[in-house]
């Protein structure tokens, strides 16, 4: 969904700035060193609007029931109803690096398609252009959002919340692993055949693969938008969206970094991602090590091969 701001009707920038935050933030931002960490391109920084309420969803309970696995299932496009001619046309942009702000300042305005779930303290979304077959974004819900992660995670609450709360992200993103290729894995085989056997086989249920292991998940050291955003995904690295480079390596170097590493050394090396160089190493491939150099195109085209042998491990 890229949005073209300069067609929208009325914009309106949104008021709430914690002044602090943004200037911290910002500072960091503006270190020579830092800026050119950038893991995604402008085109990716497009912005959000917070879609017209008058047809605004309820608020999704904190523990739907299948609501995971409903959302993530294929299906065909509704017609978009159209809109009351009283309905104001004024809406909200959150626009370049604080797209992300529209999902915590207004979560029930976007679909399931959008939204994961939401709750008063943080709001799950699928990210615009995952980086692998299932990539979520956690988003927390607090003044210390728009703080870098390496500052808002000194807060001992906050970080404990996180923390919580993305253990609970990978353990529907696990699910969502299973029900898309446990039929094809050849360690949830006996699983899927005690489900579907009548008597004692399905009493004994097999733990089956443990795909909470296929899962990846933290902050960039140098985050490419404002709000404060942990990244809950699947190993694969299998998208389309996946172009560059610096896409790759964002995720599979100490660029991302895991929540529980927090807080960090005041020397630690991830601190200075720019110094250290994460996104300019040789390309190598997650699941074998096999070494491209440079070669993106060639890592690509064997991460084809190696996300088909991923899933019927």
């Amino acid at each position: 969904m890229r949005l073209a701001l300069a067609s929208s009707p009325v914009l309106r920038a949104h008021p709430f700035r914690k002044a602090g935050a943004r200037a911290k933030f910002t500072e960091r931002m503006a270190n020579a060193a830092e800026g050119a960490n950038d893991a995604i391109g402008q085109d990716e920084m497009t912005g959000t609007v917070i879609p017209n309420n008058a047809h605004k969803r309820p608020a999704s309970p904190a523990r739907p029931k299948n609501a995971f696995a409903e959302l993530m299932s294929k299906k065909p496009h509704a017609p978009t109803p159209s809109r009351p001619a009283a309905a104001s046309s004024a809406r909200t942009v959150f626009s370049g690096r604080d797209g992300l702000g529209a999902y915590t300042a207004d979560p029930a305005a976007f679909p399931p398609s959008r939204v994961v779930y939401h709750t008063e303290t943080s709001v799950v979304i699928n990210d615009l252009y995952p980086k692998s077959s299932v990539h979520l974004l956690l988003l927390p819900r607090s003044p210390l959002n728009q703080l870098h992660p390496f500052d808002a995670f000194d807060d001992p609450a906050f970080l404990a919340s996180v923390l919580a709360e993305t253990q609970r992200v990978r353990g529907l993103l696990a699910a969502e692993l299973r029900r898309r290729y446990g039929h094809v894995s050849a360690l949830d085989r006996a699983r899927t055949a005690a489900l579907d056997a009548d008597g004692p086989a399905a009493a004994t249920l097999p733990p089956g693969r443990d795909w909470a292991a296929d899962i990846i998940s933290g902050v960039h050291a140098h985050p490419s938008m404002a709000h404060l955003h942990v990244h809950v995904l699947s190993r694969d690295m299998h998208s389309p969206c996946m172009r560059h480079p610096r896409h790759y390596e964002s995720f599979n170097t100490p660029f991302l970094v895991p929540v529980e590493d927090f807080p960090l050394a005041k020397h630690d090396p991830r601190r200075h991602p720019g110094r250290s160089g994460f996104l300019d190493r040789d390309l190598q491939c997650w699941r074998c090590g096999r070494n491209f150099g440079r070669a993106f195109k060639r890592l690509k085209q064997h991460l084809e091969d190696e996300f088909e042998a991923w899933k019927r491990v």
